[in-house]
């Protein structure tokens, strides 16, 4: 049994490994032109740990593979492909929450306590300064992107209620990661110097929160 055990593990670092591979791959191309092997480098990355953990937490699994799926059409151009990946990674957060809230000892109750109260209500402040410059910013599309913040929330406020400081970390990331990703596509003019950085903060904050949270349970 202990064999068995060790044999998993390694499996799952060897995985972890070869997806950290990918995930440099694509952070080398971040800023190149849209291109298939470009997605496949993008979405493979947390493909990868997406079918390493179905095998052992489902729901992992499902969150991982569902975020997949994001990376897939927002890699593509076109208003629909954002809109794919936008409801992709909503879905993908709402299985997050079903996984935090669905693991021993999670406690919701924990959110009302310090010093959790003052991280709940700085993740609600900073979700409400997105919300605003989104509804300033993101046009035609105002609508789906608002919807997408407190989904993105929630995610971050489950995390919260297990006791495991790495999980918290990886929520603030995968947040972080999608408000860069909104001010770059919604408030940066296509010139600004910023955009030479936006990109491979976007990667690394992001690919970073999938690969804690894939140590984080199935490690």
């Amino acid at each position: 049994m202990q064999i068995g055990r060790e044999a998993a593990m390694t499996v799952q670092m060897i995985g972890l490994g070869a997806a950290a591979v990918l995930a440099l791959g694509y952070l080398a191309q971040v800023r190149a032109a849209e291109s298939w092997p470009r997605s496949a480098l993008k979405t493979g990355a947390v493909a990868l740990l997406a079918v390493l953990a179905f095998g052992q937490l489902p729901l992992l699994g499902l969150a991982l593979g569902l975020c997949a799926l994001g990376d897939l059409a927002l890699s593509r151009p076109g208003e629909r492909a954002f809109l794919a990946g936008v409801a992709s990674f909503a879905a993908g957060h709402l299985a997050y929450v079903a996984l935090f809230l669905s693991r021993p000892p999670s406690d919701l109750a924990a959110l009302l306590t310090a010093p959790m109260i003052w991280g709940m209500a700085t993740l609600v402040l900073v979700a409400g300064l997105m919300a605003r410059v989104l509804t300033r910013h993101a046009g035609e599309m105002r609508g789906a992107v608002l919807a997408y913040v407190p989904v993105i929330l929630a995610m971050a406020l489950a995390a919260l209620t297990l006791p495991l400081p790495l999980l918290w970390v990886a929520a603030v990331m995968f947040m972080f990661s999608d408000m860069v990703l909104a001010l770059e596509t919604f408030v940066l003019p296509p010139a600004h110097a910023l955009r030479r950085i936006t990109g491979p903060v976007v990667w690394v904050l992001y690919w970073g929160a999938q690969a804690l949270f894939f140590a984080v349970f199935a490690m």
